[in-house]
C-alpha cells in the first residue's frame, strides 16, 4: 500500500473573513463547520491508514497553535518548518519538499491547503489513492473540483476531455491538464461552466519530491538553490525546524501555480466530484452552512425575524444580533468590530481590512483574544493607569519568569490553582486568593493541576505594552522580544 505524506499549508494573512479571522489568529484555526477547527479537519482528514505524518509549514506566530490543535488530534507530525517570511505557496512547497526529500527520498507529498472544506474525507482518499499510480510516474497531478456555478473567485482547469462522470460510485482518472484559466470575470466563467471542459483550481497537489524538485531545478532553478540554502542553514527550536532568514528573504513572492505548474509539461490532473470549499468569503461560509427555509444561516445568539438568505454570525454570549426584514446581507458581530456587508460584495471584506491598516486600527489584524503557547488572554477594561485581563492558562503550562519595568500586577484566581514565584518566594494561591508583584519583582505563573487556571490580572502603572517584558527563563524558547 503507497504512503502518502501530507504537507499542509498553514500561513495566511486573515482578511477574507474578518472580522472572526484576523492576522493573528487566521480562518484555518476558528471552528467555522463543526467542533474542529479548519486546520483540525484537514489533518484528520489526511491520516489514518496509508498517511504519515504530516509536515506543516507555517509562520513563527502560530507555530504552538499548531502544535496544540494538532495534539488535541493525537497528531504526532513529522515536522514543522516555520517561513521567517510569506513567500506564497512555490516556496513553501519547495521547502517541504526538500525536507521530505532528506528523510525520505522519493516520497509521495500531497499538498494542501489547511483551511479548505472536504465534508467526505473517505471519498476524497479515495481520489487521492487513484492519482498514486499517475504520481509514481513522475506526474505533478492538480485536483480539479466540479463546479456547480459560474464561480469568479477561483481559478480554472482546463482539461483535455470533457468532464467525466462524477457519480460517487465510478473511480475518477487522472487525465493531462491542457491549461490553467486565471480568476475569470462573470461571463467568462459562464461560459466555462457550460462548455463541460474546465474544473476549478482547488490548489491541492500530489507528486513525488524527485518530480517536484526536478520540477523547480527545471523552470525556477533560482528559488530551488535559494530554498535550499535556507533549508540547509536552518536551526532546530524545541520540535520546529526554523528556515534561515537570509536567504529566504531572498525569494520571490509567488505560487507555485505561475512558478512551476503553468511551465512544466507533465501535468495531470484529477477530477474530484465530491463536495469542496475554500471558504474564502462570507458568500462561501453561508452557502456551505445549513439554513432555514428562507435562505437565513445564524451562529451564536442570534435572531433573526423575517430574513431571506442572509448571514447572521455572533461571536459572544454576551451579545444579541438582531436581524429584521434583511435579505443577501452578511452581518458579523465581535466582541470589538461588526461587518455589515451585502453577501455580493463578501469578496471585498479584504479591501476593507486594508482600509482599517492604513489608518492604524488594530483590529484590521488583532483579535481581542491574544493565544499564547501557554494559553490564552484578553483584555477586559483600560483606563489611563490600569488595565484588567483575563488569563486562561493550559493544565501543567507555564509563563516565563519575568519582570516589567513600568507595571505591578495583581493576581486573583477565579477557577483552578494557581503556582506562583515571586521574587524567592514559591506559593500555591487557590480559587479567591490572590497573589501581588511589585513593579520590577522577578515572577513567573504556572499551572500545576489538571483542569485549565483562570485569573484576573489588575495592572497598575504607566505603560501596559506586551513589549514590557525582561524575560530571564522561558520553557517555550522565546527571545526577548516575545510576548509574555
Amino acid at each position: 500500500m503507497p504512503v502518502f505524506h501530507p504537507v499542509l499549508l498553514c500561513g495566511g494573512s486573515g482578511t477574507r473573513l474578518w472580522p472572526l479571522s484576523r492576522q493573528s489568529y487566521p480562518k484555518q484555526f476558528v471552528e467555522l463547520t463543526g467542533e474542529e477547527s479548519l486546520y483540525q479537519a484537514s489533518a484528520r482528514r489526511l491520516s489514518g491508514p496509508g498517511f504519515a505524518a504530516p509536515t506543516i509549514v507555517t509562520a513563527a506566530d502560530f507555530r504552538f497553535i499548531v502544535i496544540e490543535q494538532l495534539a488535541a488530534l493525537e497528531i504526532i507530525p513529522a515536522d514543522i518548518l516555520i517561513e521567517p517570511a510569506a513567500k506564497n505557496t512555490a516556496a513553501a512547497i519547495c521547502a517541504a519538499a526538500l525536507a521530505l526529500e532528506a528523510r525520505e527520498p522519493g516520497a509521495l507529498m500531497l499538498v494542501a491547503p489547511s483551511d479548505h472544506v472536504i465534508p467526505d474525507a473517505e471519498r476524497f482518499q479515495s481520489a487521492v489513492q487513484a492519482a498514486e499510480p499517475t504520481a509514481q510516474a513522475g506526474q505533478l497531478v492538480t485536483f480539479g473540483i466540479r463546479p456547480d456555478r459560474p464561480e469568479t473567485g477561483y481559478g480554472w482547469l482546463e482539461l483535455s476531455t470533457p468532464s467525466p462522470d462524477f457519480a460517487p460510485d465510478v473511480a475518477p482518472e487522472p487525465q493531462p491538464l491542457k491549461g490553467f484559466v486565471e480568476k475569470p470575470d462573470l461571463a467568462t466563467a459562464e461560459a466555462l461552466l457550460a462548455g463541460g471542459m474546465h474544473l476549478w483550481n482547488a490548489g491541492i497537489f500530489l507528486f513525488s519530491t524527485t518530480a517536484i524538485l526536478e520540477a523547480f531545478a527545471a523552470h525556477v532553478p533560482e528559488v530551488l538553490s535559494t530554498c535550499r540554502a535556507a533549508f540547509e542553514g536552518a536551526e532546530k527550536d524545541l520540535s520546529f525546524t526554523r528556515l534561515a532568514p537570509e536567504p529566504w528573504d531572498a525569494l520571490p513572492d509567488i505560487s507555485i501555480d505561475y512558478a512551476v505548474m503553468e511551465k512544466a509539461p507533465n501535468l495531470s490532473v484529477l477530477p474530484y466530484g465530491g463536495a469542496w470549499s475554500d471558504l474564502g468569503d462570507w458568500q462561501a461560509v453561508w452557502r456551505e452552512a445549513e439554513a432555514n427555509p428562507r435562505g437565513t444561516v445564524t451562529s451564536g445568539p442570534v435572531t433573526a425575524l423575517e430574513c431571506h438568505d442572509t448571514l447572521l454570525h455572533a461571536a459572544s454570549e454576551d451579545q444579541q444580533l438582531i436581524g429584521l426584514g434583511l435579505s443577501d446581507i452578511v452581518a458579523v458581530a465581535m466582541p470589538d468590530a461588526v461587518l455589515v456587508a451585502h453577501k455580493d460584495r463578501a469578496q471585498e471584506v479584504k479591501q476593507v481590512v486594508a482600509e482599517l491598516k492604513s489608518k492604524g486600527v488594530p483590529q484590521a489584524e488583532t483579535l481581542p483574544r491574544d493565544y499564547r503557547p501557554w494559553g490564552w488572554y484578553e483584555s477586559l477594561v483600560a483606563g489611563q493607569r490600569f488595565q484588567v485581563k483575563r488569563i486562561v492558562v493550559h493544565p501543567g503550562a507555564a509563563l516565563s519568569l519575568q519582570s516589567h519595568h513600568h507595571r505591578a500586577e495583581h493576581w486573583i484566581v477565579v477557577e483552578g490553582t494557581a503556582k506562583v514565584t515571586i521574587g524567592e518566594q514559591v506559593q500555591l494561591v487557590s480559587e479567591n486568593q490572590s497573589a501581588y508583584i511589585p513593579l520590577g519583582t522577578v515572577h513567573r505563573l504556572e499551572n500545576p493541576g489538571k483542569v485549565p487556571l483562570t485569573l484576573i490580572e489588575v495592572q497598575t502603572g504607566s505603560y501596559f505594552g506586551e513589549d514590557d517584558i525582561i524575560r530571564y527563563e522561558d520553557v517555550y524558547a522565546r527571545d526577548q522580544g516575545a510576548k509574555r
